[in-house]
């Protein structure tokens, strides 16, 4: 947001988000004195709807069977001239989630893997490069659902590859498709991407809990579960990005349960 001219700033800005991003998006907003509009599924988790809500000037809902969010927010922005601050197909997002491998880098010194969860991309992206600056021989490997495994599939074809709607647990990895800048870099810079199945998912979650006392959700757990279910060896020095802890009680507790 601070990249915008006055005028995109005083116009206002729009995202489309299950809850991460959107959160952020609305608490940015909230500092710089920014209007937000948040254009979220019906079927976000309530902590980050609630979240969301605190901050955002408006949020909108929509049933992701019905509707898709790009849509949504491309209708509305033509409307007002909003401007679209992406979830993850920006250079300045990217490079803004890349900070969290640097500071982990920073932290442990060099490391033999990187296990970062993959939605759209930018995360995975960003850290990919803060690696191949401070951990050179560093191999970062994407980790996403099974359910929702169009990163596996785009990496080993060459081509972005869409996933309709996904159904999974891991409600930040429910982007359907990598973003075109996100996809190039990784293509780049990252060393492989693999998928889990929804029980690794559960189980890495509870583990965190349950051993770390770590509240972390499903999509932040991934790249523990890779390790948990053996899509990736347990070899070296790994490191492992948790990229939220924003989940539903109940959802805890039945996970948990």
């Amino acid at each position: 947001m601070n990249h915008l001219s006055p005028q995109a700033r005083s116009r206002g800005v729009i995202t489309h988000s299950s809850g991460n991003h959107a959160q952020a998006v609305a608490l940015s907003g909230h500092l710089l004195g920014v209007k937000t509009t948040i254009v979220m599924p019906d079927n976000a988790p309530r902590v980050k709807r609630a979240g969301t809500e605190r901050y955002a000037t408006q949020v909108i809902g929509y049933d992701p069977k019905n509707a898709k969010r790009e849509a949504i927010s491309r209708d509305l922005m033509e409307q007002h001239g909003y401007t679209l601050i992406p979830p993850f197909n920006d250079p300045h997002v990217i490079a803004g989630q890349g900070t969290s491998a640097l500071e982990l880098f920073e932290s442990t010194g060099p490391l033999d893997a990187l296990l970062v969860p993959l939605g759209g991309g930018g995360l995975l992206s960003g850290c990919a490069i803060s690696a191949s600056a401070l951990s050179p021989q560093c191999k970062v490997i994407g980790v996403e659902p099974d359910a929702g495994d169009d990163g596996v599939r785009s990496f080993r074809s060459g081509r972005i590859e869409r996933v309709e709607n996904p159904q999974t647990i891991a409600d930040g990895t429910r982007t359907e498709a990598l973003g075109e800048l996100t996809f190039e870099i990784i293509r780049e810079k990252v060393a492989d991407i693999v998928s889990v199945p929804e029980s690794a998912i559960v189980c890495a979650t509870k583990a965190l809990f349950a051993s770390a006392r770590l509240v972390v959700e499903p999509s932040g757990a991934l790249g523990l579960a890779a390790l948990l279910c053996g899509a990736v060896p347990a070899r070296g020095r790994i490191g492992i990005l948790l990229s939220g802890g924003n989940i539903d009680l109940e959802v805890m507790q039945e996970i948990l349960n």
